[in-house]
C-alpha cells in the first residue's frame, strides 16, 4: 500500500492462556507489522474479564460487556484506524459496530469469522452485514452466505502460518511419534463429521499415534505444539465439514509449516492451495487414510521429500506477511492476485 496504515485488530487474543503463542490472530498482527503498518491490538474477551469482579468471561459478559464496549470505542476514537479488523464477531453486537463505525467513520471495517456452518449461527451474521469487506478462510458456499448477508466484498482469504516459530524442531523422545492429530473428534451441537471421528478414534488406540485434546487425552499448547507436530512422521488434517471450496482450518498450514509429511481430507479445488503427491497427500476415504499412512511410513525418502516441499511451499506463499498483504490489496484495489482468489462483489 501507499503509505502506513493504522490497523486496529478486535479479537480474542487468549492472552491469559499459553494458547496466545500459537492463534492465528497473532499472525494477522506481525503480518500487518512485517509490511511496515502500525497495529493496536484489542483483546475483547479478556478487557470484558478484567472489568468484572467475578471470575470467567462467561459471568463477566453481562456484568463487564458495557465497560468493555466504552473501552472499546473510546481506545478507538483516540487511535483513529484506517482499518478495523474484527476477529472476535462472536462476542460482538450490531450496536457495539454501529457504535464504533460512528467513533472511526473513515474506517474501512473488515471482519474474520473462521467457524463452520456460518448458516446456523444468525447472530453472527447479524454482525458481519454491517462490516465493508469480509475475508473468511472458506470458499464455496460458506462465502456466499456472508455475501447474501449484504457485505460488499467477500474475499476467501486462507489461514497464514508463522516460519518464525512454525518450523521443524530437533526433539526429544517424548515428542515422537508416527502419526498425530491435534484437536476435537467432533464439535458439541455441529454434525459430527463421521470419517475424523472414525479416523482419530482408531489413532487413540494405536500405540505409535498421538492424539491430542479428545478420547481422554491431554490438550497441548504454546510451542510445544510445534514441538509435538515436528516429532510426528504424519500429520492428519481433517475438517468438521469437507464438501466446501478451499477450506481447510488451521491446522493443515500449521502441519506444513512445521516441516512433517502431511495427510489431508481432500475438499473441493484444494490443489489451487497445496497439490497433491507434491506437497502433501490427500485422502477421500477413512481406509485410504489408513492406506497411505502404513505405505508412507514405510518410505522414508518418499514421505520426507513431499514433507519439506510442503513446508516450503506454507512458508514462501502463505506466510503471515504475505496472507496479510493480500486483505490490504482488497482495502487498496478490491482484489488480490493468487492462484486460489475467490471474490464475491
Amino acid at each position: 500500500m501507499s503509505k502506513s496504515k493504522r490497523i486496529f485488530i478486535i479479537s480474542d487474543f487468549k492472552d491469559e492462556s499459553p494458547k496466545s503463542i500459537r492463534v492465528e490472530r497473532r499472525r494477522w498482527v506481525k503480518g500487518f507489522i512485517r509490511l511496515g503498518h502500525d497495529v493496536q491490538r484489542f483483546s475483547y474477551r479478556n478487557v470484558m474479564m478484567q472489568s468484572s469482579p467475578m471470575p470467567g468471561w462467561k459471568i463477566a459478559d453481562p456484568i463487564a460487556r458495557k465497560k468493555a464496549n466504552a473501552i472499546l470505542i473510546d481506545q478507538l476514537r483516540k487511535y483513529h484506524p484506517d482499518i478495523v479488523f474484527v476477529y472476535c464477531i462472536k462476542h460482538l453486537t450490531p450496536g457495539i459496530i454501529s457504535a464504533l463505525r460512528e467513533a472511526a467513520p473513515s474506517a474501512v471495517f473488515i471482519g474474520r469469522e473462521g467457524d463452520p456452518y456460518p448458516e446456523k449461527k444468525p447472530e453472527r451474521l447479524a454482525v458481519v452485514r454491517q462490516m465493508d469487506i469480509m475475508v473468511p478462510p472458506q470458499g464455496g458456499r460458506y462465502l456466499k452466505t456472508y455475501k447474501d448477508t449484504g457485505v460488499p466484498l467477500c474475499a476467501f482469504v486462507p489461514f497464514p502460518c508463522d516460519p518464525d516459530i512454525q518450523h521443524p524442531y530437533d526433539v526429544g523422545d517424548q515428542w515422537r511419534s508416527d502419526i498425530i492429530f491435534i484437536g476435537l473428534a467432533e464439535h458439541g451441537k455441529l454434525p459430527r463429521e463421521n470419517e475424523r471421528y472414525k479416523i482419530v478414534y482408531r489413532l487413540s488406540k494405536l500405540p505409535n499415534a498421538r492424539v491430542y485434546g479428545c478420547f481422554g487425552n491431554p490438550t497441548i499448547d504454546g510451542i510445544e505444539t510445534f514441538y509435538a507436530i515436528s516429532g510426528a512422521k504424519i500429520a492428519l488434517s481433517i475438517n468438521i465439514a469437507n464438501d466446501v471450496r478451499l477450506y481447510h482450518s488451521d491446522r493443515l498450514v500449521n502441519c506444513l509449516a512445521c516441516g512433517t509429511f502431511t495427510l489431508a481430507r481432500r475438499v473441493p479445488d484444494t490443489d489451487l492451495l497445496f497439490k497433491d503427491g507434491t506437497h502433501l497427500r490427500y485422502f477421500d476415504t477413512v481406509d485410504e487414510f489408513f492406506e497411505l499412512a502404513a505405505w508412507y511410513l514405510t518410505h522414508d525418502s518418499e514421505r520426507e521429500k513431499i514433507a519439506i516441499a510442503g513446508m516450503e511451499k506454507a512458508h514462501a506463499d502463505f506466510n503471515c506477511a504475505k496472507i496479510a498483504q493480500y486483505v490490504l490489496d482488497l482495502v487498496e484495489t478490491g482484489t488480490y492476485d493468487a492462484p486460489w482468489a475467490e471474490i464475491l462483489r
